[in-house]
């Protein structure tokens, strides 16, 4: 069988991050074996710009919230700056490190036909996530059941993540986190906050809190495969299009709109914590990332194992 360098690459890539989860974690991947991977799918046709969501989303995961500490260190160079949404925690039009998810109103033309569409963004939640693949803290991370999530207790919020993901989705918090015990004035400055699918509902077998508060039922969730399956019938059946299936290589939020996303792309408004919805191919298509995965994965690793360490070693030298 012949190897060309990007499957080598890719196989590669499996093996090392394998490599770096230690038995202790691996154990507990294969007894999550039966867990199945979860996928939700949108319907914007439903949509009607309630804010429900919005608002189950604040008060589910307000305990996950940051609470920084003030006033913020002098950070070193002064091109850091500081992120800080604590005195504005209830912009609600953009996301933020404590709005996860928020509503982007879509209006134009479409065939000779006005249109109007609500679409309720957050993380997509991709198969093959940039951010937990070449976070060099190893912080971000894909569960058993496709959720993708950020651990607050050793993000640095170096602002990785957010660089690599198509939609620049993770958004910094600063005066909070493990850097102001590391090294206060050279670290991340923060920590990376985003949408985490409520995945202690989910572990809990319960539905994230958005679907479940949304009064239209624009939200569906299940197994991938289902609900691939379901929006592509969907799309079929209204002479609609999806996103999410093949964007950044697959993820796990799938869009059907009744307007093309090309369309509704250069209808919204974009911007910092205003995700755009244009065409987004596969990142680790490229060589030289898919490359940098692999080499990284390894010291990725051993990065979050030992900011596990400290973090539990400042832990305690705080309750003594």
């Amino acid at each position: 069988m012949k190897i060309n360098r990007r499957s080598f690459l890719a196989s590669g890539l499996a093996v090392a991050t394998g490599a770096t989860l230690g038995p202790t974690k691996a154990r507990a991947q294969e007894g999550r074996a039966e867990e199945v991977e979860l996928a939700t799918l949108l319907d914007l046709s439903k949509c009607i710009a309630c804010g429900a969501c919005v608002e189950a989303c604040r008060e589910t995961n307000g305990h996950k919230f940051p609470q920084p500490k003030k006033p913020f260190p002098k950070m070193y160079p002064a091109k850091v700056k500081a992120a800080d949404w604590s005195d504005r925690q209830d912009v609600d039009d953009r996301l933020t490190p404590y709005n996860w998810l928020y509503i982007q109103t879509a209006t134009g033309e479409y065939n000779g036909r006005p249109f109007e569409l609500n679409i309720p963004r957050r993380c997509l939640h991709c198969q093959n996530p940039p951010c937990a693949n070449l976070c060099p803290w190893g912080s971000a991370s894909k569960d058993s059941r496709g959720i993708v999530s950020i651990n607050d207790e050793i993000c640095l919020g170096g602002s990785k993540c957010k660089d690599v993901c198509p939609w620049h989705i993770p958004e910094r918090q600063t005066g909070v986190g493990l850097y102001l015990k590391l090294a206060p004035s050279f670290a991340g400055n923060g920590v990376m906050y985003k949408c985490d699918r409520c995945r202690d509902r989910v572990a809990l077998g319960e539905t994230p809190a958005c679907i479940e508060a949304c009064p239209e039922g624009v939200q569906t969730i299940g197994p991938r495969d289902e609900i691939l399956a379901q929006a592509r019938e969907l799309a079929r059946r209204t002479g609609g299009f999806i996103y999410g299936d093949t964007e950044n290589g697959g993820t796990n939020t799938f869009y059907v709109s009744p307007v093309p996303f090309d369309v509704l792309d250069q209808a919204i408004e974009t911007g910092p914590g205003k995700p755009h919805l244009a065409s987004v191919g596969n990142p680790f298509e490229k060589e030289e990332l898919l490359a940098r995965a692999v080499y990284a994965a390894p010291v990725v690793g051993l990065m979050a194992g030992v900011l596990h360490l400290v973090r539990g070693a400042t832990s305690e030298d705080d309750n003594e």
